[in-house]
């Protein structure tokens, strides 16, 4: 119990994940086209000489100051999101409820209908899983769910197919995610920090804390050569890792504008109360898109005209090491975060009890 009590939250280090995940993946196969990887949302298995599956899997959360409802449809649009940067929808589900002892079955059917609606709107199909209340299971992560899909094997996008010169877009603003929940979980303590104007924009974060829409919106324009590349969602380690990894999986360097993230108001004050870096900070709902560069304003356009916002904020190249990084301030080497501060954050509000 002491060990653990001095364990990083979040995803283990770059370091752990290479001497664990990234070396012994089982018995090899040929199928595998992509496997367990670094800054890679998806995997790709070959299923015949023209198709391929795309899957991903993550946690499920029941936030219980944000209610069942709530919880449910932020996990289904996480998992949704992950598979969706390949620019295709995810359409099949299997669950894994691994759930605390204390959850009533109220609750966990109002759960269940909420995840139930959320893959109705996303067109998905819930074909298995498992459940289960089990001692020493607690909130908010209560079991994981794996999404996929298929299509053919020109039809996709991964975050490894990023190009030398490619534009990276980025979808909203940093620390979105960080937003979402913190305002949710601790509304009576966000609500008189931020005033009422504020907290009721951060609120609505929630609604589109997720990246499905921008996924699928940016690919319509094209993908390879025709627009998209490449694709990730800013989630823990938000904007700046999300940028590292791109430029990692594909094994390209950047220039990226500090200046340029947009950092909106209620976010900058929540993260300014909380005293976590919002570059730095939970950044499910925003995307990083690498395009080519004639057509990234077209996928700019595209993304406008269905309400979300896009803001070019680098560009990749093949000449440098890393992402140089460029303000007011100077110029510095981009380095990834060695924790993501939300974390922190989150656990002392709820040992505060704040609400």
């Amino acid at each position: 119990a002491r060990d653990a009590s001095r364990m990083q939250l979040g995803k283990p280090s770059r370091k752990v994940m290479a001497d664990t995940v990234g070396r012994f993946v089982g018995a090899k196969s040929r199928d595998i086209i992509v496997g367990p990887r670094a800054g890679v949302d998806v995997s790709v298995v070959k299923i015949d000489s023209r198709h391929v599956m795309i899957v991903s899997c993550d946690p499920i959360s029941f936030i219980p100051s944000m209610g069942p409802e709530a919880s449910a449809r932020m996990s289904v649009y996480e998992v949704a999101s992950d598979v969706a940067t390949s620019g295709i929808p995810p359409k099949h589900a299997m669950v894994d409820f691994n759930l605390p002892p204390h959850i009533s079955d109220q609750s966990f059917k109002r759960y269940w209908r909420s995840f139930h609606d959320s893959c109705l709107e996303l067109g998905i199909s819930i074909v298995g899983g498992h459940s289960g209340r089990f001692e020493g299971c607690d909130y908010s992560v209560i079991g994981g769910a794996t999404l996929w899909t298929s299509c053919d094997k020109r039809e996709y996008v991964t975050s490894m197919m990023a190009q030398d010169d490619d534009d990276l877009i980025l979808t909203k603003s940093a620390a979105y995610g960080a937003t979402s929940v913190l305002t949710r979980a601790f509304p009576r303590t966000v609500g008189k920090a931020l005033g009422p104007l504020l907290f009721h924009k951060a609120k609505q974060y929630l609604l589109q804390s997720n990246t499905v829409k921008d996924a699928i919106t940016a690919a319509s324009i094209g993908i390879h050569e025709q627009g998209v590349t490449a694709m990730h969602d800013a989630t823990e380690g938000g904007v700046v890792a999300a940028l590292l990894d791109v430029a990692d999986a594909s094994g390209l360097g950047g220039n990226i504008s500090l200046d340029a993230i947009p950092i909106s108001e209620e976010t900058r004050q929540l993260c300014k109360f909380f005293r976590i870096d919002p570059l730095v900070s939970l950044g499910e709902g925003s995307l990083v898109i690498s395009t080519r560069p004639h057509r990234t304003q077209a996928i700019i356009d595209k993304l406008r005209s269905k309400g979300i916002k896009g803001t070019v904020v680098g560009r990749l190249s093949s000449n440098l090491r890393g992402i140089r990084a460029t303000s007011r301030k100077g110029s510095v080497q981009l380095r990834y975060p060695t924790n993501d501060p939300y974390w922190h954050a989150y656990w002392t509000s709820v040992r505060k009890g704040w609400s």
